[in-house]
């Protein structure tokens, strides 16, 4: 007995040329990237290290931002019969060997984290992006130059890059900037165009590229939007990286200059005075911990969300 044809598509939903059932309109697609946006925003609210990395890093922006109102002290004002006082409720964090408040001074000194994080994350990721989608998309020689441009300036220590560029230039905050920014670099592009590479011979670009479109509107318009998500994770937990590397270098005198106030020189300073008291290496060391967690438990807690095959393997 043989079936009718309609009968066999009963229950069997049309589709059209790209494989979307007929029926799915646009308001249904929007419906379905709400519903995914939610369910990523629950994931990160019922994330115990999200939220506790979220929570660190507020922190550190508005103690950082609101330092001038929040510091109970003048940070660079010396009381020298309150010297190497410990803490009470007149000095929160006790004082240095010059009197100054330390609490004080370590506000202040997550203002110049700040800095150097936010210019030096945010200028390397943008040279990165740029120089990283140039490689994955342009011709072969360009690519295997940029390589060895990338791999020549990661072979340098930080470090050993810093103590040449400071017997040139001497020690400044610009320093410091310059060598975090360089030594950057080349984690993102590598990144970027890893990512490039993966997407240059998809469909939708060999269409784009069969229409005329220009490579810098094909990078720009369609290689950019599905790029920047891993670099931003990546700066996310690249933030805590550059401000111990802030901290090293100020501790060893190759960064902030004293009297400017920073958690190297804090660290600095209470090293030099730690048997007589421990409170300046304490008041020094928790802001760095404590920034260090927080931006790395953002950042975990992002990539697992956003790329769930790193969250199973953990």
């Amino acid at each position: 007995m043989s079936a009718n044809p309609s009968e066999l598509k009963v229950g069997v939903p049309a589709v059209d040329a790209s494989g979307m059932p007929e029926h799915v309109g646009e308001a249904e697609i929007r419906e379905s990237a709400a519903r995914e946006r939610r369910e990523k925003l629950h994931r990160f609210l019922t994330d115990w290290q999200g939220m506790t990395g979220l929570v660190l890093v507020t922190l550190f922006f508005a103690s950082a931002i609101f330092a001038p109102w929040l510091a109970p002290y003048d940070p660079f004002a010396m009381d020298i019969p309150a010297r190497l006082s410990e803490p009470g409720w007149t000095h929160l964090a006790g004082t240095d060997q010059l009197g100054r408040d330390t609490f004080s001074r370590i506000l202040h000194g997550g203002r110049v984290a700040l800095r150097i994080a936010a210019i030096g994350v945010s200028v390397a990721l943008a040279a990165g992006l740029v120089l990283g989608m140039i490689a994955g998309f342009g011709p072969r020689w360009l690519d295997n130059l940029l390589l060895l441009v990338f791999d020549t300036v990661r072979a340098f220590p930080t470090i050993v890059l810093a103590l040449a560029t400071v017997a040139l230039t001497g020690p400044s905050l610009e320093v410091v900037l310059a060598i975090v920014i360089i030594t950057s670099i080349p984690q993102y592009a590598r990144v970027a165009r890893t990512a490039t590479l993966a997407l240059r011979n998809t469909d939708f670009i060999l269409a784009e590229r069969s229409l005329g479109a220009s490579h810098a509107r094909i990078l720009w318009h369609h290689v950019m939007p599905n790029v920047i998500g891993p670099l931003l994770i990546l700066a996310a937990m690249d933030v805590p990286v550059v401000v111990t590397v802030e901290a090293g270098l100020s501790f060893l005198g190759l960064g902030v200059l004293p009297p400017t106030a920073s958690w190297g020189t804090i660290l600095n300073e209470g090293y030099l005075v730690i048997r007589d008291t421990p409170w300046m290496v304490v008041a020094g060391g928790v802001p760095l911990i404590l920034t260090t967690l927080g931006f790395t438990f953002l950042g975990e807690a992002l990539r697992d969300i956003f790329d769930p095959r790193m969250g199973k393997g953990r």
